[in-house]
């Protein structure tokens, strides 16, 4: 069964939903970019409207801002953990809010990387 970005079945108060008309093409989920350590690949995706979105596909650097607001590029090693799913780590997958290694040190994803084709983040200390 397709995949589906419609609202669930279940209230906040665990009450049942009645659907008032079944899945629409617009509202199909499509694959995540599972955006890797690579150098530089990009791929634009047509959204409703006409208008385009433009994926990663596979970055090697990011725009690490430090506390004082200053940002440069750093080269990206390797991902280091990844609290939304364990399982991207082993296969240096980028995703927001993963921790990554630089040369600047640890750092933490805070764009998204499949969606906005572009690698942020932040220094850990």
């Amino acid at each position: 069964m397709a995949q589906a970005q419609a609202r669930g079945n279940r209230k906040a108060s665990g009450g049942r939903y009645h659907p008032f008309r079944s899945k629409r093409k617009f509202e199909l989920a499509r694959f995540p970019a599972l955006t890797k350590i690579a150098e530089k690949k990009l791929r634009w995706r047509r959204t409703i409207g006409g208008n385009k979105k433009v994926l990663s596909l596979s970055a090697k650097e990011i725009n690490v801002a430090n506390s004082k607001g200053k940002v440069q590029k750093a080269e990206i090693v390797t991902v280091l953990e990844n609290p939304a799913n364990p399982n991207l780590v082993g296969r240096n997958i980028l995703t927001k809010g993963a921790i990554v290694e630089t040369k600047l040190g640890k750092v933490r994803v805070t764009s998204r990387p499949g969606q906005e084709a572009s690698v942020n983040g932040v220094l850990v200390e």
